[in-house]
């Protein structure tokens, strides 16, 4: 096996006193409980809806349930924070008393949010600023204990389309998110999960830079997260929808797979789960 293909080193988290093994990659299922996600297919919306997608995602084989209830499309509207805590506190409480060992993550870049969500069950903080937009966010994870998710985004999810600019953006996003993974650690944060940010301040040429280089983010020995799933740098290129966007999706699922990812975060969990499987069948030769 050459050296880009390589699997990461085995990983646990610990969520909620479940340890879970990240030496074959796991599926994170969105679970957005917000009207104006840019893919319709991953907005449940009402209870029905909600614990009928997430039946399916865990019947499939998702390992984590992911709920966010702020959209971070590009030109997203702001909703308050007591909105977003209404959304996402709701979802989480529903989706524990149907399923009890779900492991949720909530997907927020508001600390206060993070906190209430863990107290109504949530196991994981999954934040796409990396702590950027909330300065009590770090020290929030750690009074908590919970393994945290460190994405890359400069500005806002309101700006960040003009802050795409880089002179090598995988150096750049690497040395980023160094100093950040140095802050939490200092703090004493145990169960850190780097996700290069995919989209977020990035052009689609970054992204595939980002991707060909993901090998590179092993000098960090963390489980990495890949965010890839119907974004616009597949539907735009291919001039089709995000409805029509699994296939592009599963390709490079898989790319990232072949280069180390840990964790596929995904609006269609049955098919990341067959991208993993046939893909453990190349690496474990």
């Amino acid at each position: 096996m050459d050296e880009i293909s390589a699997f990461w080193p085995k990983t646990t988290l610990q969520v909620r006193g479940t340890l879970v093994d990240l030496s074959t990659p796991a599926v994170m299922g969105i679970l957005n409980v917000t009207p104006d996600s840019f893919y319709a297919g991953s907005r449940a919306q009402g209870e029905d809806a909600l614990l009928t997608k997430a039946e399916q995602m865990r019947s499939e084989g998702a390992t984590f349930l992911d709920v966010g209830g702020y959209s971070t499309r590009p030109g997203a509207a702001e909703i308050s924070e007591v909105e977003e805590t209404e959304r996402v506190v709701a979802a989480i409480e529903t989706l524990r008393r149907q399923f009890p060992d779900a492991l949720i993550s909530v997907d927020t870049f508001r600390a206060t949010v993070a906190e209430q969500a863990v107290a109504a069950g949530a196991g994981l903080i999954n934040d796409v600023a990396g702590g950027s937009l909330d300065e009590a966010m770090y020290s929030t994870v750690a009074r908590l204990g919970v393994p945290y998710v460190l994405m890359h985004l400069r500005g806002t999810p309101q700006t960040m389309t003009k802050l795409a600019q880089y002179q090598n953006v995988t150096l750049e996003v690497i040395t980023e998110l160094r100093g950040k993974v140095g802050q939490l650690r200092a703090l004493g944060v145990k169960d850190i999960v780097l996700d290069p940010g995919f989209g977020f301040a990035k052009t689609p040429e970054h992204n595939d830079q980002l991707l060909r280089n993901l090998g590179a983010f092993r000098v960090f020995e963390l489980p990495l997260l890949v965010g890839l799933s119907r974004k616009a740098s597949i539907w735009r290129r291919l001039n089709i929808t995000p409805d029509e966007a699994l296939n592009g999706t599963t390709v490079l699922n898989t790319v990232a797979l072949m280069n180390g990812a840990s964790i596929l975060r995904v609006h269609d969990v049955k098919e990341a789960m067959e991208a993993v499987r046939l893909t453990q069948f190349l690496v474990n030769e």
